[in-house]
Parts: C-alpha cells; sequence; structure tokens
C-alpha cells in the first residue's frame, strides 16, 4: 500500500508539525497525529522503496537503504578498528531502520526504568532514572503491540521455530533455561492489517517483500497520507532548526531531492534521525542564543550514546542446519535478562537468533581474515545456527556523539563523530554472555563454537535523553525537549537507559504516547 507523495503544504504554512524522520518514531507520530487531524509535513533525508524493489542479496540490500554518508569514529571499541567509516548500520530511506530491523518486540522491564534506584552508583557509568515508569506505559505498550501486531500477544499465534531455533531451544533445555520460545515478533503470523503472513522465507534484513513484517513505510505513512493530513517528502535532508528571538522553534531547513535549499515553517517540530543524526541536528542548530546547540543547556546533547552490548555466538554441527531458511530472528532465550548482581554485572541480556547470509557472515565472523581455517568455516556455513547477545550497556557522559568539523558532507556540514568505550559492566556482561552462549550450543551438540565480536549492526539509543531535572537532560517525560516548548525528540535518543529489550516497540509507544500528549497541548494553545 503506497500513496502518491502529493504536494499538499506550502513551505510558508507555519500551523504543520513538522516531524524529521520516517521510521519507528518518526512514522508513528506522524500517522498518530494525522489520525487527529493535525497537519504534518514528514521530512525523509531517504528515498522512497517499494517492496517489489527490494533485494535479496545483501550487498545490493545494504547499498540500496543503508545511511552511508561520512562519519568518523573514535575511541577503543573494537568497531573503531574495524568499521571506522560505519558506527552503526541504520537505514536511510522511507520507513527507516523499520524496513530492514528484525521484528523482535519486548517491553521493556519495570526494574530497568529505575536503573540509578536499583543497580547504585556504578563508577563512570551516568545512570539515571526514566521520568516515567512501566505501569505509566503499559496502556501505550498495549496499543502498540496491537498496532504491530506483535505474536503471543492479544490471541496472535507465535511464528513457527526453524532450524535455528530447534538448535537454540534443544541446548537452551538441557543447559536449564525455561523461557526460550520464537519470541514476540511484530512479523504477521497470521493475515491482518490487509497484510499477508510471514512465508518464512528469510531475508528479513533487506526489506520484507512480502509486507508480514511490519514497517512504517506500507502501515504508518499510507495510513497517515490517506488521512489528507500527512504530506511526505522523501530525499530531504534537513540541516538546520530555526527559532525565533523567544527560543521558539519556527520551522527547519533541508536539501530537497534536487539539491535545492529549501525552509519549511513550522508550529511544532519533532525529531526522530536516530541517535547520531538527532544529536547531529540539535549540534548543527547552534545561534547566539544556543551556543552549545539547540536545546542544550544541559550540556547533554549527544552523550550518554549507548548501542547496547553485543556479539554473536556460532555453533557447527554434524547436520546440516541452514539457518538462513525462516526468520532471521526466529527465538529467543530470557533467562538472562534479569537483575541478578551475582553473576558480576548489573543488568541483563538476551539471547536471540540471528541469520546472515554468507557475504555477510563472511564480512563479519572475523574482519580482516583469511587463509584456511577462515575457508574451512565458511565451508561449514549450512551446518551453523547463529546467535546474537544483546544486553543493556551503561550509559557514560564520554560516550557521545559530537561535530567532527574537520569532515564535511555533501551539503557542506559537519560529521557527526561517535565516540565509544566498553564501560567494564559491558565487558563482564559480554564474557558472560559469550559463555553462556558456548554452553547452549556446546549441550546441543555441537562440534565447535565461534565467538564474534560486536559489529556495526546494533541499537542506538540515548544522546538526548528523558530527564525529571533539565539538567539532567534534553527532554522530559513526554520527549519535549526541556528549554524548547515546541521541540520535541521522537526516537531512540530520548531512553534515558538501555534496558536489555529491543528497543522498537518502546519507540513506537512513545510515539503514541507522545501524540497524545502533543495534540493536548496543541488545543489547549501551549504549543
Amino acid at each position: 500500500m503506497y500513496a502518491e507523495n502529493k504536494v499538499q503544504f506550502k513551505h510558508g504554512d507555519d500551523h504543520v508539525v513538522v516531524v524529521i524522520g520516517s521510521g519507528a518514531g518518526g512514522g508513528t507520530l506522524a500517522n498518530e497525529l494525522a489520525q487527529k487531524g493535525i497537519d504534518v509535513v514528514v521530512l525523509e533525508a531517504g528515498a522512497m522503496h517499494t517492496q517489489g524493489d527490494f533485494s535479496t542479496e545483501e550487498w545490493n540490500a545494504f547499498q540500496q537503504l543503508s545511511w552511508l554518508d561520512k562519519r568518523t569514529t573514535s575511541g577503543s571499541w573494537r568497531v573503531a578498528k574495524d568499521f571506522p567509516n560505519l558506527p552503526a548500520w541504520i537505514c536511510k530511506t522511507v520507513g527507516g531502520t523499520t524496513v530492514h530491523w528484525a521484528g523482535a518486540s519486548l517491553r521493556i522491564q519495570p526494574y530497568e526504568f529505575k536503573a540509578k534506584t536499583n543497580y547504585g552508583d556504578i563508577p563512570d557509568a551516568n545512570l539515571l532514572d526514566w521520568p516515567i515508569t512501566r505501569a505509566d506505559l503499559d496502556p501505550y505498550y498495549d496499543r502498540a503491540e496491537k498496532k504491530l501486531g506483535v505474536t503471543r500477544t492479544n490471541g496472535l499465534p507465535g511464528l513457527p521455530g526453524n532450524n535455528n531455533f530447534r538448535v537454540m531451544f534443544a541446548g537452551a533445555m538441557k543447559v536449564g533455561y525455561k523461557e526460550c520460545n520464537t519470541g514476540h515478533m511484530a512479523i504477521n503470523s497470521t493475515v491482518r492489517d490487509d497484510r499477508t503472513h510471514c512465508f518464512q522465507r528469510g531475508f528479513c534484513f533487506q526489506g520484507c517483500r512480502m509486507g508480514a513484517k511490519w514497517s512504517t513505510l506500507y502501515t504508518e505513512i499510507p495510513h497517515a497520507q490517506m488521512t489528507g493530513h500527512m504530506e511526505l517528502r522523501p530525499q530531504s535532508h534537513v540541516v538546520k532548526i530555526e527559532h525565533d528571538a523567544r527560543g521558539k522553534v519556527t520551522g527547519v531547513v533541508y536539501y530537497d531531492a534536487k539539491g535545492t535549499i529549501q525552509r519549511q515553517k513550522a508550529r511544532l517540530v519533532a525529531v526522530a534521525g536516530n541517535s547520531i543524526e538527532t544529536p547531529r541536528l540539535l549540534l548543527n542548530s547552534q545561534s547566539s542564543k544556543f551556543p552549545d546547540g539547540l536545546a542544550n543547556g544541559s550540556g547533554q546533547v549527544g552523550r550518554n550514546y549507548m548501542r547496547h552490548t553485543t556479539g554473536s555466538v556460532y555453533g557447527v554441527f554434524n547436520e546440516r542446519v541452514e539457518m538462513f531458511k525462516g526468520t532471521t530472528m526466529a527465538g529467543i532465550i530470557e533467562d538472562e535478562a534479569k537483575f541478578d548482581p551475582k553473576r558480576g554485572f548489573a543488568g541483563g541480556y538476551h539471547m536471540e537468533t540471528v541469520s546472515l547470509g554468507l557475504p555477510f557472515y563472511a564480512a563479519f565472523l572475523d574482519p580482516g581474515a583469511w587463509g584456511p581455517g577462515f575457508t574451512a568455516k565458511l565451508d561449514q556455513y549450512p551446518y551453523t545456527a547463529g546467535m546474537w547477545i544483546v544486553g543493556e550497556d551503561m550509559p557514560r557522559a564520554s560516550n557521545r556523539v559530537t561535530l567532527n568539523s574537520d569532515v564535511k558532507d555533501q551539503y557542506g556540514m559537519p560529521v557527526p563523530n561517535v565516540h565509544f568505550d566498553d564501560h567494564p559492566n559491558d565487558e563482564a556482561m559480554r564474557s558472560h554472555a559469550f559463555k553462556q552462549g558456548s554452553a547452549v550450543y556446546d549441550a546441543a551438540g555441537a562440534k565447535a563454537t565461534y565467538i564474534v565480536p560486536p559489529y556495526p549492526s546494533t541499537h542506538n539509543l540515548g544522546t538526548a535523553r528523558m530527564s525529571a531535572k533539565a539538567g539532567d537532560g534534553v527532554c522530559n517525560a513526554h520527549g519535549q525537549t526541556h528549554e524548547v516548548s515546541n521541540l520535541f525528540i521522537s526516537d531512540g535518543s530520548q531512553f534515558t537507559t538501555g534496558a536489555a529489550e529491543n528497543p522498537t516497540l518502546t519507540i513506537v509507544t512513545l510515539a503514541i504516547r507522545q501524540a497524545d500528549y502533543i495534540a493536548r497541548q496543541m488545543n489547549a494553545r501551549r504549543v
């Protein structure tokens, strides 16, 4: 379902809400507002692709969908060594990273909203409790799960288990884990929302050609367009947010598809550019009134960058596994997603099945390696099962996104530099997870296991975090920036801490809640 991009609003219309980004946060917010009769202009830096455009070949899909603009890295993390120009694998396309994501949809646990209270003072960790609780979000989680059609909720059956899951399940049961299933997935297990069920063809990361996986590309965006209250402008790269003498946002400056600079007036602006581009835009929008960046009086814009504690474990078996067949993220072990400091670290983690095609498997298994040992591992690919570790990493003020004024993008703007150092808590968690993941495969009969360090595929969080006090963060419990009442953060940047769960469900949940708040504020003429 795709609607034609029609010009509906003039650049001088100052009554519209401008949403920057069309992914989980921006696309959902735009639809929620449009359904309420609020006029919205969505500015998306990427191009429009339809399901028929998607390529099953991994490198072609990567080139088609990924954000490949210049970026730089620094810090001691492994990604800076192996992938210095690709600190994070996100998308630049209508629908954002919801085109690429695997579909895992988990609620953040109650204890994780109170990380500062529950974990205490962890040296060199900039912990803070969220200004909201799980109880505050549960009604909105309910709405989000219905919107996304999350399996194992609302009577929707789970997806079938493929061989990759069966291997994980067998090992998990022998190790003594109890919580192992095919997960809560935003992939249709039955026909719903005018979309088909999953056909288990794989290639989830390259865009779902069947449309079974939820993506704002073919759900929220066209639903919003059909209201007559939303205009989508692809290939519109925003470079600056403008404000008046009072400090209220008045509009945005962007480059259109022809490379022509445009200015769109706005009553309110919501930024949903992912946790690298969102702080970059705020920092590039500095002025005499906001010399350190828009809404950055706290100095927290760009800080507390989190990307989850990740890594992969692969097991090689005597029988063919063919992990590439079926859903990419086909199962999960949740037993370690708990608060148990006796393990030697705070927070928890999940073990989730993952499958990569042979091209990406070769690229990420051991970057830079070659020779008989490496090629032997590739020969064993059909017999290999894989899992991805995803856990809560510690926010650090020094882990941050800044502007690199020495390197400019195609529009002459400073590019973002992503600096990251693993916290000792992250390293302890990863070591534990590698040990347990290997134990699962060993218990299932693996003849070899491989430990793979983090690579660019991850979850970007923080950098414009929620806080109860203005000095501790960038926005309040509704994503409204503390300093600018008509400027909102609408993506994972607003996460106060990372939690252990895949974040998309929470980003959608916060967007639904934010839309209700914005509508109330607009009706009361507070923004």
